[in-house]
């Protein structure tokens, strides 16, 4: 998806549009990472004693867990606390990471709407941020799978904007000015070095050619 964007990101010639969905995703990532970290931490800390509590007569051996029959005559709330907090912790790190993922992911399709001119990509936005914020329930799951389906047709809505072509400059040339009948009885006719002068258009050309090569006009 991000290499979708980068190109639309380039296309529009708007950084914007790839930069804060790859900070989103990275967000994201982050969380994950977090989260997970956290839980691995309680569960490498925790596990032994919380087993020790409900096979009692465990030696440490896990390949012998199979076989014992687990009971929870010994446990107490001091036991399970430590998976509790880290289950809430969890989730509040998955959650918290949830809603700066869809803000970065809003400005991102923001973006992108005003570039592209298609407004389901800013409808998309909001959705993906609501279901973001109802994500602390599990409704909240239901409205990012309708807000992904939105995304489909926003990008199935993209149209190449067509070149205009640049406009071109016509060059006016100025008609050729034809003397007047006292300015071509007045043009001199030069018979120096074979040459002589169109008494129309004042061309000079060869003194034995009967027509003048620049206006076309016999020469009386």
């Amino acid at each position: 998806m991000l290499i979708g964007v980068k190109g639309l990101a380039d296309y529009y010639k708007e950084g914007r549009i790839f930069n804060n969905m790859l900070y989103g995703t990275i967000a994201g990532i982050v969380g994950i990472v977090v989260a997970g970290a956290v839980a691995i931490g309680v569960l490498i800390n925790s596990l032994s004693g919380f087993l020790y509590k409900i096979f009692p007569g465990w030696n440490g051996d896990w390949t012998t867990l199979s076989g014992m029959t687990p009971t929870t005559a010994n446990l107490t709330f001091s036991d399970i606390a430590p998976f509790l907090v880290a289950g809430v912790a969890v989730f509040a790190i998955l959650f918290v990471s949830t809603i700066i993922v869809a803000l970065l992911y809003r400005r991102s399709l923001s973006s992108l709407r005003d570039r592209s001119g298609i407004g389901l990509f800013g409808s998309a936005g909001n959705v993906l941020l609501v279901g973001a914020v109802l994500a602390i329930v599990l409704i909240g799951y239901i409205v990012i799978w309708i807000d992904l389906l939105l995304l489909a047709v926003a990008f199935f809505q993209l149209r190449p904007i067509p070149i205009q072509p640049m406009p071109t400059t016509q060059t006016i040339v100025p008609s050729a000015v034809i003397p007047s009948e006292a300015e071509r009885s007045s043009a001199p006719i030069s018979r120096i070095e074979g040459k002589k002068h169109c008494l129309y258009c004042g061309a000079e050309f060869s003194a034995e050619a009967s027509y003048c090569p620049n206006c076309g006009r016999k020469q009386e």
